[in-house]
């Protein structure tokens, strides 16, 4: 269909390379950034969205 364009090919490399960049900066970002535990104050796990009017 395409045969051997250049650079069409050539465009195909460049933008799969860079959606290979973005998703390793992405993965770096995540990495870096600490991580939100669920515990909150005495080690105590907290349940969101959990009233006490939804307990009954």
């Amino acid at each position: 269909m395409f045969g051997n364009d250049a650079d069409f090919l050539l465009s195909l490399h460049r933008s799969h390379a860079a959606e290979l960049r973005a998703d390793a900066a992405a993965d770096r970002l995540a990495r870096s950034l600490p991580r939100r535990h669920a515990r909150g104050w005495l080690s105590r796990r907290q349940r969101p969205g959990r009233t006490d009017a939804a307990r009954r």
